[in-house]
């Protein structure tokens, strides 16, 4: 007799049949070992009844990872921890400027730009060599919020009328332009069809396939603070608040720990976690 398939529901209220490959492969990447896995897959399977939402799902994997690693646990964390970086856009739009910087893109951020008809607010600008990224980042609380067509379709107009006022401004300037649009979430597949067609950039979550948005912080080794286990929420939001969004920056600037109110023995534990969780990639 087949095994029960139950059925979950996605954040964003879309249900489909549990399967248990799709964390199997999100434990790997997290780099738990397979004992770990198998031990997690067993434990869970019990547990599961029609309905279940993914976010129970995952807040039990993460329950039982963390006992056996924290590091692991951080890393299957990660999407979770970023949207912890809010209530606002900018710290986001800081991490996403970081990433670049480290793959030798010149960055600033909060920008404004020129158009040929109005002056646009840009999130992020990066340059290399002869290429020029205007960079749009759509920040989501939630994993059930999704960027659809009307994103990229509104990216693409303040791309287009930036970029006909740099043409004329630079006619002997053969830089290539570039329209990004970055996201923490998902696009939906009318907004990938139509940002590809119109030469943007799109970066997500878990797309492209190869090179997503976690792929590139896996790869870097940046992670936000928000994925350390030693600091409490308070602490996290007070060092946000003052613009330390990676572990590497809160490596290079641990007084600010003592500035908050964290005394030395704990100051010690938070830079160990930190520094082994920044020294390490998947």
């Amino acid at each position: 007799m087949e095994d029960h398939k139950f059925i979950v529901t996605k954040a964003s209220g879309i249900q489909s049949v549990y399967d248990s490959d799709k964390l199997n492969k999100s434990l790997h990447k997290s780099g738990a070992d397979e004992e770990t896995i198998n031990f997690i897959l067993k434990s869970i399977k019990p547990q599961l009844f029609d309905g279940i939402p993914t976010k129970k799902i995952y807040r039990m994997a993460y329950a039982m990872l963390k006992k056996t690693s924290k590091e692991t646990a951080s890393k299957y964390k990660l999407k979770n921890a970023i949207f912890e970086l809010g209530p606002s856009g900018y710290p986001f739009e800081i991490f996403i400027a970081e990433i670049l910087k480290q793959k030798g893109y010149k960055v600033k951020i909060g920008q404004t730009l020129k158009g040929k008809c109005v002056k646009h607010e840009v999130d992020v600008v990066a340059d290399k060599g002869d290429r020029h990224f205007i960079i749009e980042c759509k920040y989501h609380h939630s994993a059930g919020i999704i960027c659809d067509v009307k994103i990229p379709l509104y990216i693409k107009a303040r791309f287009d009328d930036i970029e006909q006022k740099l043409n004329k401004q630079n006619e002997s300037d053969s830089k290539f332009h570039q329209g990004w649009v970055v996201t923490n979430t998902r696009f939906s597949s009318d907004a990938i069809q139509y940002g590809t067609c119109a030469g943007l950039h799109l970066l997500g979550w878990d797309y492209p396939v190869n090179g997503s948005l976690k792929d590139q912080i896996d790869e870097a080794g940046l992670y936000p603070i928000t994925c350390l286990h030693s600091i409490s929420r308070l602490e996290k939001q007070q060092l946000l608040d003052k613009e330390i969004i990676l572990c590497k920056k809160l490596i290079e600037q641990e007084n600010l720990l003592l500035k908050i109110g964290i005394n030395q023995p704990r100051l010690k534990v938070i830079i160990n976690e930190a520094k082994t969780l920044s020294s390490s990639s998947t």
